[in-house]
């Protein structure tokens, strides 16, 4: 955070600056070094507190202000902002304060709208909830104040610079080794896979490594509310993203249109990032009308929780009776990975489950392998059933 002698200088830049046209970075960075070496000549400095303060007059200027020390760190793995004077931030699987703040509100919703400013995304009064990303495909999620009453909030979830392959996720013990393979088999195969889990669980960074088992000859159109999948290997793919209505009279376009207009780009693989509405019908859809091998994420705190909550989605988006949405269900999901995180902090494959036909009013499971918490492993429970995909892959 600026002093008052880094605000000074920062009011100066800002006077001398020409915004009749748009500065460079590098330009920018000179202009910042050249009005400190004027102004803090009677003021003694050294090397690194003048290094330090002309980087936090950038960042305040060019980049995310307090929050892009945090940013920057790798470490890091969440970014929680509950107003300016309150932030916090995971590390290491802890939760811990932040040491500096922003200068008001004001300032920080500066920094919310340059955040939405770069992906044509519009946050106001009239519209105070958005979720967006950074340029390193972090995801954002924007409340304003007054709907969050202590001052703007902002959440933002950090992927790591190189997406986590499965090997990796088998070396710190997220699943076992049977287990990778028994989904590469499935994925090359073409099952539907559905992965579940909480909120932090690891949903989306599991699904970037399940998707290096997608043959590189097969054309993907992925599919989500703010572009964040970083697929390992995809040659052939298409990269749909949401969005919102503003008042320029900019028409939304939503995850149900992409959905339909993906059929139409004679996709091999349709991958939704997460269902959380309607969309799970449409995503339902096209698994069972001759796009196999698709994968999805959504809420759910259980398997079994997770089909519920599935049904409730397809009821946002068509009145169906309860019969025809389970069959829906059991006829276009094959395999449901679960996930969860643990007290200490990792994230674990919870279950591996097959999900079989609809009788007698229920859609039938089968738990191919559960995590045992005491002995801290994944134990295999039940052998895969449905073998039709393994056998017309040569399997």
């Amino acid at each position: 955070m600026l002093d008052d002698f880094g605000q000074r200088i920062r009011d100066i830049i800002l006077s001398e600056m020409d915004l009749s046209r748009e500065l460079s970075d590098e330009e920018i960075c000179d202009l910042i070094g050249s009005v400190v070496s004027r102004e803090a000549r009677d003021r003694p400095m050294t090397i690194k507190d003048r290094a330090e303060l002309e980087r936090t007059i950038f960042n305040s200027l060019r980049k995310l202000d307090v929050l892009q020390e945090l940013v920057d760190d790798r470490d890091v793995t969440e970014i929680m902002v509950n107003g300016p004077n309150d932030i916090f931030y995971e590390k290491a699987g802890r939760i811990q304060r932040f040491k500096g703040h922003f200068s008001s509100e004001e300032k920080l919703e500066d920094v919310i709208q340059q955040i939405v400013g770069r992906h044509n995304r519009v946050v106001n009064q009239a519209s105070p909830i958005v979720d967006t990303r950074l340029s390193d495909g972090s995801r954002v999620n924007i409340v304003l104040n007054p709907i969050s009453i202590g001052g703007s909030a902002v959440s933002i979830r950090k992927f790591p610079e190189h997406p986590m392959s499965m090997e990796r996720l088998v070396e710190i013990e997220a699943l076992s080794p049977e287990v990778a393979r028994l989904l590469q088999i499935l994925t090359q195969a073409k099952y539907n896979i559905f992965i579940s889990g909480g909120t932090g669980s690891g949903k989306t960074t599991f699904l970037n490594a399940l998707s290096q088992y997608i043959p590189d000859d097969e054309r993907i159109i992925t599919i989500e509310d703010s572009a964040e999948l970083q697929l390992l290997g995809a040659k052939n793919i298409v990269r749909l993203e949401t969005r919102n209505a503003n008042t320029d009279g900019v028409t939304p376009i939503t995850i149900r249109d992409l959905i339909r207009t993906a059929l139409r780009m004679r996709p091999d693989r349709i991958i939704v990032g997460e269902c959380r509405g309607a969309e799970a019908l449409d995503m339902l859809q096209a698994m069972n009308t001759g796009h196999p091998g698709s994968l999805s994420t959504g809420h759910g705190n259980s398997p079994q929780d997770m089909l519920s909550r599935l049904e409730v989605m397809v009821l946002m988006g068509a009145e169906l009776p309860l019969d025809a949405i389970r069959s829906q269900i059991a006829s276009a999901l094959d395999i449901m990975v679960h996930l969860g995180r643990l007290k200490d902090g990792s994230r674990k494959v919870l279950s591996i489950v097959e999900i079989g036909g609809y009788k007698n009013g229920k859609v039938e499971q089968k738990t191919l392998f559960v995590y045992d918490r005491e002995e801290k492993r994944l134990k295999k429970t039940g052998e895969l059933k449905a073998r039709e995909k393994l056998a017309d892959a040569g399997d």
